[in-house]
């Protein structure tokens, strides 16, 4: 029992490093994300926009936003309907007709001295074997890209940077859905599903445990010595 009680303070220790340990700062990356629509609610792309093959009548969107995934990006605000976008924009044999929806962001997603442009919706036609990366382009230039094809900056902004890796302990910066659309629902499930315990939490256990153990251990390697 003597091993034990000297074991007492370490494991005190331990629980309290566990009680104070806080979640590490989370980072995340400031960049263009790329949207698509599907039915009234926005849905993330899985294939850069050089890869993807709109069809007529798509509506897609563009968003600078600061995010770690998928799930903490920034969705497309505002109206995103292609008969609205595309209505002064007539069909055209051979070619097709996608609206693009493209929002700058906000000023806390902005990099150092830059501000985002007004957001803005426009339709893009363009033959018919065009992608994404095609549509953009035509209506939103200069477009710029890194050595990886990373899309940079639409229509000049932001002027420099792409891809950075930025703090997010912050406020969420995105503008929150329309009440009690099928977006609001999304994201609201999306960070309740997101929220889980702290890593520090199963590290700590362990700790605490592996001392237990031992403590145990050299009691009883003690008492069978002494015997």
């Amino acid at each position: 029992m003597t091993a034990v009680r000297r074991a007492a303070p370490v494991l005190v220790a331990a629980l309290l490093l566990l009680v104070c340990a806080g979640p590490a700062g989370a980072t995340g990356y400031r960049y263009w994300s790329f949207w698509e629509r599907t039915g009234d609610h926005w849905t993330y792309a899985t294939q850069g926009p050089a890869s993807v093959r709109p069809d007529d009548g798509t509506v897609q969107g563009f968003r600078f936003t600061v995010g770690a995934d998928a799930a903490d990006a920034g969705r497309p605000r505002g109206t995103a309907d292609f008969d609205t976008i595309c209505a002064d924009t007539p069909a055209k044999s051979g070619a097709k007709r996608v609206a693009l929806v493209l929002d700058f962001g906000t000023s806390a997603d902005a990099p150092s001295g830059e501000t985002p442009p007004q957001r803005r919706a426009v339709c893009a036609r363009v033959p018919s074997d065009a992608s994404s990366a095609d549509a953009l382009a035509a209506v939103a230039g200069p477009l710029r890209y890194d050595t990886n094809a990373l899309l940079c900056a639409i229509a000049g902004y932001p002027h420099k940077g792409c891809g950075e890796q930025v703090s997010t302990d912050r406020e969420p910066t995105s503008a929150a859905p329309e009440s009690g659309s099928a977006e609001s629902s999304a994201s609201s499930e999306s960070s309740e599903s997101d929220s889980g315990p702290s890593l520090g939490l199963p590290i700590g256990v362990g700790v605490v445990a592996l001392l237990a153990g031992a403590a145990i251990w050299q009691s009883r390697r003690r008492r069978d010595a002494s015997g």
